[in-house]
């Protein structure tokens, strides 16, 4: 996993992103009342395998919890990554 590798919260995309030129990879999301609801997370094939997905999906869940929001998902990655740490 790559600890160096930030995630940034683009709000006017809806969307966490993570930046390694020239790709991106994106967390997209929807807000509706009081819950997120998470919709797809994308990562590039030539920076599969690196854990940024799930660094995607850990910010997406620390911004939930910070702002006391909902969590809700139609993204099988999300759901996952859900199962697989539940504590986030």
């Amino acid at each position: 996993m790559h600890t160096n590798l930030s995630v940034v919260h683009n709000a006017e995309r809806k969307r966490f992103e993570v930046h390694l030129a020239p790709h991106i990879a994106e967390l997209t999301y929807h807000l509706s009342g009081d819950t997120i609801i998470f919709t797809h997370t994308g990562v590039p094939m030539p920076l599969e395998g690196r854990g940024i997905g799930s660094l995607l999906v850990s910010a997406g869940l620390k911004f939930a919890r910070e702002n006391n929001l909902k969590v809700d998902s139609l993204c099988w990655f999300v759901d996952k990554y859900m199962q697989r740490h539940p504590s986030e």
